[in-house]
């Protein structure tokens, strides 16, 4: 099963910025489902460093966590 996760909230909403990386992270890797990442509106401003580094969500790992696990799996993220 091939999987693309949307995240379209940016740092205004850190939660629900970090839920698509969450579940594709703790989720599809974990089953071993091939997955992918789009940044789309303001999401794609987690594809900046100094952006997506400073988002924490309630109950989520920080983004900066969750992206490096997207990074060792190689999980593809477009933008």
């Amino acid at each position: 099963m091939k999987i693309l996760y949307l995240a379209s909230s940016g740092a205004s909403d850190p939660t629900r910025a970090s839920i698509p990386l969450h579940v594709a992270v703790n989720g599809s890797i974990v089953e071993a489902q091939e997955c992918a990442i789009a940044l789309v509106g303001d999401g794609t401003e987690l594809a900046l460093r100094a952006i997506a580094e400073r988002i924490e969500g309630v109950g989520i790992p920080p983004a900066r966590e969750l992206l490096e696990k997207l990074r060792d799996n190689a999980v593809p993220v477009y933008v």
